[in-house]
């Protein structure tokens, strides 16, 4: 049984009708992404997921249970997490406060142990732990965001162009960490604009055109695929 699972999901802003009908899947264990277009949809669909926007019609699962009407601020205590596009981290507050803001909603006796985590997994951020957030790179700021998302030990992480505005150096970093926290054990949702990138590291992919899914497949069919390359990889 899928973990996370869209059916007929439609969304709107006012009158206008952003996404029209999409269905998709994903498996335990899986990295699955969502490529396309700006404007095509990828983040409304996470939005949506995590409770930001409510859907005019359709079924959002997870783990067997109906996500619809429940609230953001719920979704990280049943095992979702969000890591959104921007970063959107707390500026003005040190790294460890950043990352202690991720674990709200976990008991206090279990924090220490997830903290040493992140920093084994971001020694960059153990590094600047003290340092006031608004003054680290924009790698530095991605790996804070990825992190303060992990704090929650989620079942399911949503990543949301975890490589927009990063140097390719970095982005390439950022990739090898994604694709190190699926094989730990952490099932990954991934928007994401770099179609090579997400391509090559993920399990299972959906095309996304105004709205609609125009193609799935895995992650090396749709890297092969000739609309897709000519659309999207350059090809």
């Amino acid at each position: 049984m899928s973990l996370l699972r869209a059916e007929d999901v439609h969304v709107y802003y006012g009158s206008i009708h952003a996404i029209k009908g999409i269905s998709f899947e994903v498996n335990e264990g899986e990295i699955v992404t969502l490529i396309g277009a700006n404007g095509a949809g990828k983040s409304t669909t996470l939005n949506t997921v995590s409770g930001l926007l409510k859907p005019r019609s359709g079924l959002i699962e997870f783990d067997g249970q109906s996500l619809v009407g429940v609230p953001a601020s719920k979704m990280v205590s049943k095992g979702l997490a969000l890591c959104p596009e921007g970063r959107r981290i707390f500026l003005q507050m040190s790294v460890e406060e950043n990352l202690e803001m991720g674990a709200f909603s976990r008991p206090k006796n279990e924090i220490k142990d997830s903290m040493a985590d992140i920093y084994d997994r971001f020694p960059r951020l153990k590094e600047r732990y003290k340092q006031v957030a608004g003054t680290l790179s924009g790698g530095e700021q991605q790996m804070l965001a990825m992190g303060r998302a992990l704090m929650s030990k989620p079942r399911v992480l949503m990543l949301d162009e975890p490589s927009m505005g990063l140097a390719p150096i970095l982005v390439d970093q950022i990739f090898q960490i994604i694709k190190e926290l699926n094989e730990a054990g952490t099932t990954i949702l991934l928007v994401e604009q770099n179609a090579q990138q997400a391509l090559s590291i993920a399990h299972r992919g959906y095309v996304l055109e105004t709205g609609k899914i125009a193609a799935t497949g895995t992650g090396k069919e749709l890297l092969h695929d000739p609309a897709v390359q000519k659309a999207y990889l350059g090809g």
